[in-house]
């Protein structure tokens, strides 16, 4: 809580930007590193003898969907906001917005996926349908009649049709949104107008945001073993992706209040605040889990557990087990304590591994499933059917870092594009002001 009340003697005229020289080394940086490793990626996808493609390609969607969750989680926290018409979240607003740009720049690194040389290791469904030529429910009603009850929606026109739509659409949303924004840190008769114009074209985009979430998790993730569904995917795939992104905006936040930002506009309230969504998430996230886990285990049906199976087997169950207690009991009992969400140094910390932890739940969700569709896809090139490919963690985390060096990229260049916090904005005093 502040110690006096915040007057608008106090909120910067101009608003608060990011001495952009201070932050231009680290942003070289991580540009050198995303050049040289999507470079290194690129040939690895392509040029590289096929053994290392198949098993790169896993490496590549693997950090792309990561990195992606991240930046759909802050288009959801922008269009929330907008949407409840929060008061508290005003001061950090612009954090959300920033996040949430980076989702153009991520989806780009998804265009390896829709061409037909990655795709053949990735999606044994359209490997399937491409045998058919010319006619191809014919001939998938003659090889493969569960693909052919799915061909109305797992077909490669309407596949690429989704994908274009899930870049476009949720990209064209967030910039609308950003510039309306950052718009109003500059007019000079500042009012409401924008305020409820974000409002309103927040209600009706949260449609294209859910279905991207959903579908892109379908699309990229599921179809990874077309036989295997769970109607509780979509929902999954959401919570990890807005709890994660609420632990990368605290952590953002908290760089910046150290660096002397924020200042007068945030305090351990607002703090406070997104420690408890970062609690709420932490639960609704398990709450999902264990009711996916539990509904496929009841029912019992092959198609479905087969998920578990495979993730079960060898020394995956024991990553199983760690992502278990690490992603839920060690949160869950750690951000009970309301002193600890006050503190921005504290609640970084337990940010940042919630982070790791999703980096686990992620992994789980796509690497085990290489060494088993590759055996099966190829048996000639990759040998049978295995748990875990020996020596392809050094690709996964030579596609993570290069990635996330560009995540970090175009993080830091939108932070330093704008004001810090809205300014203008006729409800930063009222969030300045924040106690809960």
């Amino acid at each position: 809580m502040a110690h006096h009340p915040v007057t608008s003697a106090e909120i910067a005229i101009h608003g608060d930007h990011l001495d952009n020289s201070k932050v231009a080394r680290v942003k070289g940086i991580a540009f050198f590193i995303a050049l040289v490793g999507t470079a290194a990626s690129l040939y690895l996808l392509f040029l590289a003898p096929e053994k290392t493609r198949g098993s790169f390609a896993y490496s590549w969607l693997f950090a792309f969907y990561f990195f992606l969750t991240l930046s759909i989680g802050g288009c959801f926290w922008t269009l929330l906001h907008n949407v409840s018409n929060s008061g508290w979240g005003t001061s950090v607003r612009r954090t959300f917005e920033n996040l949430g740009s980076t989702y153009p720049w991520m989806f780009l690194f998804g265009i390896p996926l829709l061409f037909p040389q990655v795709q053949q290791y990735l999606y044994e469904w359209m490997n399937i349908q491409r045998a058919g030529h010319g006619n191809v429910k014919e001939h998938l009603h003659h090889v493969d009649h569960l693909l052919y009850n799915k061909y109305w929606f797992m077909n490669l026109p309407f596949w690429y049709g989704r994908v274009i739509f899930w870049g476009l659409g949720l990209s064209l949303v967030i910039i609308g949104l950003r510039k309306l924004s950052t718009a109003q840190d500059t007019d000079p008769n500042p009012g409401t107008s924008r305020l409820l114009k974000a409002r309103f074209h927040s209600t009706y985009t949260l449609i294209i945001f859910a279905l991207t979430i959903t579908f892109t998790g379908f699309d990229f993730m599921m179809g990874l073993d077309y036989k295997w569904f769970s109607t509780m995917w979509g929902v999954y795939l959401f919570a990890g992706s807005a709890l994660n992104s609420m632990a990368v905006i605290i952590l953002v936040c908290a760089w910046l209040k150290s660096a002397g930002h924020l200042k007068h506009v945030t305090s351990g309230e607002h703090f406070h605040i997104m420690g408890k969504l970062l609690f709420a998430f932490t639960v609704f996230w398990a709450y999902i889990t264990f009711s996916q886990y539990f509904l496929i285990w009841y029912a019992g049906i092959t198609e479905e557990t087969s998920y578990f199976l495979i993730r079960n087997t060898g020394n995956w169950n024991i990553a199983m087990i760690a992502l278990v207690f690490g992603h839920f009991v060690v949160p869950f009992v750690i951000l009970l304590q309301a002193w600890l969400k006050k503190n921005p140094k504290a609640l970084s910390i337990m940010a940042a591994y919630t982070l790791c932890m999703h980096v686990l739940d992620h992994y789980l969700i796509t690497i085990p499933e290489r060494g088993i569709s590759l055996g099966n896809i190829k048996p000639e090139v990759f040998g049978e059917i295995q748990v875990a490919i020996p020596g392809a963690f050094w690709g996964d985390i030579l596609a993570f870092v290069s990635i996330g060096a560009a995540f970090v990229f175009f993080l830091l260049r939108a932070i330093g594009q704008h004001s810090l916090y809205p300014n203008r904005d006729p409800r930063i005093l009222e969030s300045a002001n924040l106690s809960n």
